[in-house]
């Protein structure tokens, strides 16, 4: 008989406003996800910026994704913590997916306000490169609307796996822990 066991419920490791934020500001890289027009599921790996709750990428107006995001705005953009680029103890682990729409920017203000924030995030000590290697006359910013979090914060999975975790820090299991779990259990013959 195959072992089951209720840590296999993830959806009840959430994280704080504070860290998400923390999380957020300190990745560096998301992975943007989209569907093409015959409904393939997409992604591609790019440096981003979290600003006021929201995900700013960028790239050129001639890439497929540009077509397709336009075609139909609703996208998933997923950051891991595997994406600090300095480890860091007090740092938030895990990774997050973000559910939302996304809408397109290309006005001057918007772009440089996002060239210099992105430079200054990837390139600190020497910003302007970004900036200057950035300007293009077809970039283009998508920022992306959050709608609803998918969250597995990993300090609190480890403390409750540990008998650890304070029972505040526990999310409101989703649907798929909540009800498909026990449904799944049950009709591959297991009582739980």
């Amino acid at each position: 008989m195959a072992k089951t066991d209720k840590h296999e419920n993830v959806s009840i490791y959430p994280f704080t406003d504070a860290e998400i934020d923390l999380l957020m500001a300190n990745a560096d890289e998301c992975v943007l996800m989209w569907s093409t027009k015959d409904g393939w599921p997409v992604g591609v790996t790019h440096a981003f910026i979290w600003h006021e709750g929201k995900i700013w990428v960028t790239f050129t107006a001639q890439r497929h994704r540009a077509a397709a995001i336009r075609r139909d705005n609703r996208v998933s953009v997923n950051v891991s913590s595997c994406s600090y680029p300095v480890a860091d103890s007090d740092l938030p682990e895990g990774a997050i997916t973000f559910k939302g729409r996304g809408e397109f920017f290309e006005d001057g203000a918007s772009k440089d306000w996002f060239y210099h924030a992105l430079a200054h995030k990837w390139y600190p000590d020497n910003p302007e490169f970004v900036v200057n290697l950035l300007d293009s006359p077809l970039r283009i910013m998508l920022c992306v609307t959050p709608e609803k979090k998918i969250m597995y914060n990993k300090g609190v999975a480890d403390a409750h796996l540990a008998g650890t975790a304070e029972e505040s820090r526990l999310g409101q299991p989703l649907e798929s822990d909540a009800e498909r779990y026990q449904r799944e259990l049950e009709k591959r013959g297991f009582n739980n």
